[in-house]
């Protein structure tokens, strides 16, 4: 992870040293996001259709490739952008196989949640450091060269892969054609209870991501200046990392299902504070609470494990991560169009509703659900 948030960083300097453009530039960036959905839905039997080892070794290998390509000083922009999509493609076969396995390593009852959230601390944490490492090595490295420390990180990934893991078989044997991953997808939406829990995940997140997406025009509007920025760019993952810890280390796994669905509701509650028109102090405060919410999702993921068949656990868990980096994706630029016509805090406080509203809506359609398919096996005797 690490390795990638330097590449996107170096990549997104190069591309605006190549073309002199910040639309091309952004778009380096934004390219990071919404190929999820190509990767998520084409390639998603690739997790449990093959060894899991294979698949993330593979991609790794996969991806060192094409950075070093990129890394080469005849690398035009055209084929810079087309092979970040191809490192977008197959990001969520990675990652979706990636938290398969771990349910496969520690089962799937609580051990799974609390590694799952640990990851996504992990995550948060890489964050964090990588945009500030990025900017470093820059200061001392042309971006081609910084690209290449990616790909070292990625072979260090596949080494350590492939001699730390052990191997596993294949999920799923025979049960799609080789050329047909949408069957299982397919499989996968027709349980409407799979469905309302990926919204679950994905509405909030897409709504999250605004004042993110809008942090540099925001700080601007407070004067607070390039320090203020970085403060408001690191408020929610820093929230979400203190959330996520509490929840795992100091609520059992019954109380962190029972808040989840109120936490949907909350979470981003704190944006409608935005109308306030409040300083930097508050602003950042009110970015920490909404990270904090987000730790509804410890509650979400043993739901999600019990919802989903463990054959179809690998291409679920990439249909997951797909649609969470797509809909973040639509969310930055849905925010910048807002922001034109409506202004920063409006757009950020807007998207608090919207997310308070929605997260309500399913919340509701969730508890439905169960207790349909409660009464459904009730009648049936099972």
């Amino acid at each position: 992870m690490l390795g990638v948030i330097v590449s996107e960083v170096a990549l997104s300097v190069l591309v605006y040293d190549l073309t002199g453009s910040p639309l091309l530039s952004a778009l380096a960036f934004a390219l990071g996001f919404l190929p999820y959905v190509v990767g998520g839905t084409l390639l998603a039997g690739v997790a449990d259709r093959f060894p899991a080892r294979r698949v993330l070794v593979g991609c790794d290998l996969v991806c060192a490739g094409c950075v070093a390509v990129m890394a080469l000083p005849g690398t035009g922009i055209g084929a810079l952008l087309a092979l970040r999509c191809c490192l977008a493609v197959v990001a969520p076969v990675f990652s979706g196989t990636r938290m398969a396995t771990l349910a496969d390593v520690l089962g799937g009852g609580d051990l799974f949640v609390l590694g799952r959230s640990l990851l996504r601390i992990v995550a948060q944490s890489a964050l964090l450091v990588g945009y500030g490492l990025g900017g470093l090595l820059l200061t001392v490295l042309s971006p081609r060269h910084a690209l290449l420390i990616t790909v070292g990180t990625f072979l260090c990934s596949a080494l350590l892969l492939r001699l730390g893991t052990r191997g596993r078989p294949a999920r799923a044997r025979g049960t799609d054609a080789p050329g047909d991953a949408r069957a299982g997808v397919r499989r996968l939406f027709a349980d409407r209870r799979v469905r309302v829990l990926l919204l679950l995940f994905w509405l909030p997140a897409m709504f999250s991501v605004v004042p993110e997406a809008l942090a540099a025009p925001y700080a601007d509007a407070l004067g607070a200046g390039s320090a203020g920025l970085g403060l408001l760019m690191c408020a929610l993952p820093v929230g979400t990392v203190l959330g996520e810890l509490y929840a795992g280390a100091r609520l059992r796994p019954a109380a962190r299902e029972r808040i989840a669905q109120p936490l949907v509701c909350l979470t981003l509650l704190p944006y409608l504070g935005y109308l306030l028109r409040p300083g930097i102090v508050a602003s950042l405060l009110l970015l920490l609470a909404a990270g904090a919410g987000s730790a509804y999702t410890l509650g979400l993921d043993q739901r999600f494990v019990r919802a989903v068949p463990e054959e179809l656990r690998g291409r679920a868990m990439t249909v997951l991560s797909a649609g969470l980096m797509t809909v973040q994706g639509v969310g930055m630029a849905l925010a910048g169009v807002a922001a034109e016509a409506a202004g920063v805090r409006a757009t950020v406080a807007g998207a608090g509703a919207l997310g308070v509203v929605s997260g309500c809506a399913l919340a509701l359609a969730y508890r439905a659900t169960e207790s349909r398919d409660g009464a459904d096996r009730h009648m049936t005797g099972r």
